[in-house]
């Protein structure tokens, strides 16, 4: 529980920013919560609580190409994920289907694209997609303030080849005002050298509720690296709060394709302030991290697609060679009440120690 703890204690020591945030910060030395991990393999899912009261899951079924974390709620108990394509909600975009929870994947893995595949990619396109397939729990543990996970997955191309062998380890975090995930994932080239040629669909990917995402004015289209375009409609901007800001004071849609070391996302959902946020760690391949993060929704961090994110002024095409590992790690937080930059500072700072 070492890192939970000194989670806990920056909570407790940084100044509160409104009366909602002081009060959540004042009771939470009156003990830790009981995080629980339960899993199901028959019904394809572990299931995360915190006080028997729902964090979030880890489904794997196959109709999504990969495992993802899904939904993620806030301490009271609101949805930050955005339902569709699982749980379709009146008023939510229905685009990139693709976008399920919180996953990890990337779009150029020796020429193949784990990013963009669904079910709803057409059957002549499928031989150009990987998936991820989930194939063991290797262990979940439970206790105050902080559980865990560990799985191992294989991303394969369309004949089934393992391309990578990937090993990751979730802790889930609960204290007051605060839920918490870390994912701490190593990729191991399996079969043969492994390319990852700079491309901006990655890697760590967050698909967010409507209330989250940043007012739109005007229609807009997305192309992924294939030449797919996505169109995104205009919708009704009542309710709509979010709003991007980096480590570096980069704010709106003007964070897409910079670096910084933590994003966060601010909003108001069903009338709660939340704030999220997203850790690079200084160990990570492309530290600090390229931040491909839209207004429509998607929050992701790409620490790999230098090329397509600098408009050709960086490059890096990672590669592992045979047998060759390398190790992600990102803390994902979702905190009740407006968060000043520095209260994340200084969580980043514990993070990154």
């Amino acid at each position: 529980m070492q890192t939970n703890r000194r989670l806990l204690t920056l909570l407790l020591t940084l100044p509160a920013i409104g009366c909602a945030q002081q009060s959540s910060l004042s009771s939470a030395a009156s003990g830790e919560p009981m995080v629980q991990v339960s899993a199901n393999e028959a019904a394809q899912r572990v299931d995360v609580t915190v006080d028997g009261r729902p964090f979030t899951s880890y489904l794997f079924p196959s109709t999504i190409q990969k495992p993802v974390l899904y939904p993620l709620l806030t301490e009271s108990g609101k949805a930050v994920t955005r339902g569709f394509p699982l749980e379709p909600t009146p008023g939510e975009r229905v685009d990139h289907p693709h976008h399920v929870g919180l996953w990890f994947n990337y779009g150029d893995v020796n020429g193949l694209d784990f990013w963009n595949n669904s079910d709803a990619i057409p059957a002549a396109q499928k031989p150009k997609m990987g998936t991820i397939v989930h194939r063991r729990i290797r262990g979940t543990d439970s206790g105050r303030g902080e559980g865990s996970l560990e799985v191992s997955m294989d991303w394969v191309d369309h004949q089934g080849k393992v391309l990578l062998r990937e090993d990751t380890r979730f802790v889930f975090h609960a204290s007051r005002g605060l839920r918490g995930v870390d994912r701490i994932t190593t990729l191991t080239a399996a079969n043969g050298p492994v390319s990852m040629t700079d491309n901006k669909e990655g890697v760590l990917g967050l698909r967010v509720t409507r209330a989250l995402e940043a007012p739109a004015t005007q229609p807009e289209i997305f192309t992924d690296a294939a030449g797919r375009p996505t169109t995104v409609a205009v919708l009704n901007n009542a309710g709509v709060t979010g709003k991007y800001r980096t480590s570096e004071g980069v704010e709106g849609d003007a964070v897409w394709g910079t670096r910084g070391r933590w994003t966060t996302l601010s909003g108001v959902v069903q009338g709660e302030p939340v704030t999220l946020a997203i850790l690079d760690h200084p160990r990570n391949v492309g530290f600090p991290t390229y931040w491909h993060a839209r207004g429509y929704g998607l929050f992701a961090a790409n620490p790999l697609g230098q090329a397509a994110l600098s408009n050709g002024k960086e490059k890096l095409n990672f590669s592992l060679a045979t047998g060759q590992s390398t190790t992600f790690r990102h803390r994902i937080l979702i905190l009740s009440g407006a968060t000043a930059p520095e209260r994340i500072e200084q969580l980043y700072a514990d993070w990154a120690d």
